[in-house]
């Protein structure tokens, strides 16, 4: 990693080894019996949920990425902002919030970082949430992270994400995935008509070495790592093992594995279903939370993840980023329903994107599927 961004990358890989740890510990919380009286979900203005691992893991990476490069060098996009913990009715909430940060802070060490030299309180925690309040666009630096990419998934114990990225001149450079239930044996996923859950492999079948990883890539390197999740009780040497991954050979339509999202609320599956046919696509489709889609696009483990938006949703940029560059360095193609790449330069949403966002293995599969998104559905239907 002598490269450019070596030194954003390192630490970001880092960030997210650490942030998974923290979704870890709240999602042991969240399924035991005493989650609901605790009170650790909320809904947002969309109805969406949002936990403390969602604040937990903005405050972590926030305080990190300013104690390494300076918080005057740092801007963040993201999705969360602390206007519901900053409510006097909030205190619980926050509190949990302080106290599950400053666990993983205590570990900092364990992931190769320093740990504060005593833990940060309330206002501190408060402050590093929102400092990511930066708005994108086309010029300058900044990040952007989704804490908990498939919050749905990640409240039932099921799929879910980290994904941070940072992006330079409207370009996505570096992009970091954690996918902490993703199990790092292709044979262990279940794909067909349900998401994928923990509870649905056989007793014995895994153990915490088995499952769980943080994918990376950098942009025009060609290559895209993966390593197993630093769990807590690891004793983990840095710089920490990474294997390179890359994306299937499959390009025949009847035997790849298409992706597509659990959540039919802003998702047209009824469409995607029928491209599907019309590529000759037989297999029953992959639906799991989150960027774990993209995790499985990079690894080999599914060939193709086609997502087209209902009308009036709008793709934000948090929810792609990473994938994106770790996919393309994993040697696969990504672009909207046109056939253009995904324009990360124009805020937080993705403006102007054509119809959807089409994710392949490779070439051939995707002249494919842009060819028939083409003769079945004109842009003026959207």
């Amino acid at each position: 990693m002598d490269e450019m961004y070596a030194q954003e990358l390192e630490v970001a890989v880092k960030a997210v080894h650490m942030a998974c740890s923290l979704c870890q510990r709240v999602q042991r919380r969240l399924v035991s019996a005493a989650a609901a009286a605790e009170n650790h979900v909320l809904s947002k203005d969309d109805d969406s949920p949002v936990t403390i691992a969602d604040w937990g893991v903005q405050a972590i990476v926030s305080w990190l990425l300013s104690e390494s490069f300076g918080s005057q060098n740092v801007s963040i996009v993201a999705e969360e902002d602390i206007h519901a913990l900053s409510n006097s009715s909030s205190e619980k909430l926050l509190s949990s919030v302080v106290e599950i940060v400053n666990e993983c802070l205590d570990e900092a060490s364990k992931f190769g970082l320093q740990k504060p030299n005593k833990d940060i309180g309330s206002s501190e925690v408060l402050e590093a949430i929102g400092r990511c309040n930066a708005t994108g666009g086309p010029h300058g630096r900044f990040w952007v992270l989704d804490p908990v990419d498939g919050t749905l998934g990640f409240v039932r114990g099921n799929q879910y994400a980290v994904g941070l990225a940072l992006i330079e001149e409207g370009q996505v450079v570096i992009g970091v995935l954690g996918c902490p239930n993703y199990p790092l044996n292709k044979e262990l996923l279940s794909y067909h008509h349900q998401p994928y859950h923990n509870s649905k492999l056989p007793s014995g079948s895994y153990d915490l070495w088995e499952k769980g990883c943080v994918m990376f890539a950098r942009r025009g390197s060609r290559k895209a790592w993966m390593q197993p999740l630093a769990h807590q009780d690891m004793q983990v040497e840095w710089p920490y093992e990474a294997k390179l991954i890359s994306v299937s050979s499959v390009h025949d339509p009847a035997m790849a594995t298409f992706c597509e999202p659990v959540e039919k609320a802003n998702s047209n599956q009824s469409f995607t279903a029928e491209l599907a046919h019309t590529v000759g696509l037989r297999k029953q489709p992959l639906r799991v939370y989150s960027m774990v889609k993209y995790a499985a696009i990079a690894r080999g483990d599914a060939e193709v993840f086609m997502k087209f938006a209902r009308c009036g949703y709008k793709e934000k940029i948090w929810d792609h980023a990473a994938g994106v560059v770790i996919v393309h360095e994993a040697g696969g193609v990504v672009t909207d329903a046109g056939g253009r790449p995904l324009d990360f330069s124009r805020g937080i949403f993705l403006e102007g994107l054509d119809r959807g966002i089409v994710v392949c293995c490779g070439s051939i599969l995707h002249e494919k599927i842009i060819g028939a998104v083409y003769a079945s559905w004109d842009s003026s239907n959207l």
